[in-house]
């Protein structure tokens, strides 16, 4: 299984910046998909999560509002948009993919939960 994230880089406070990250090795439309995010010094956090059909989506309080999940099964891919980005949303950030039990419809926030995981991708928002 392959998780590759890319679309990182280097964004002014207030910007915009998509991620995305495909998946291979995998039936990807049985998978929850998850972003999470780590800075330096600090634990990996739940940023976005998106379930199998694309139906429903969750979000962490400090993004709500300004990041948008997606997801395209055709593509076996995960989308993360960004916008007024903030310094604080500084971080590596990582895709995850979570292979739940199919009549357990909730995503999940907690890190040791997902199954595999990307290589993770620079996000750096400059003040």
């Amino acid at each position: 299984v392959q998780l590759q994230a890319s679309g990182g880089g280097l964004v002014q406070a207030g910007g915009s910046l998509g991620l995305s990250c495909s998946a291979s090795g995998l039936t990807f439309s049985s998978y929850t998909m998850g972003w999470f995010r780590q800075a330096p010094g600090k634990e990996r956090e739940f940023v976005a999560g998106i379930n199998r059909s694309g139906g429903s989506t969750y979000y962490a309080d400090s993004v709500k509002g300004r990041f948008t999940i997606s997801r395209d099964n055709a593509k076996n891919t995960v989308y993360l948009q960004m916008s007024s980005l903030k310094p604080d949303d500084t971080a590596v950030y990582y895709c995850a993919a979570d292979r739940r039990n199919p009549y357990d419809t909730t995503i999940g926030t907690r890190a040791a939960g997902y199954d595999y995981w990307g290589q993770g991708t620079q996000v750096t928002v400059s003040s």
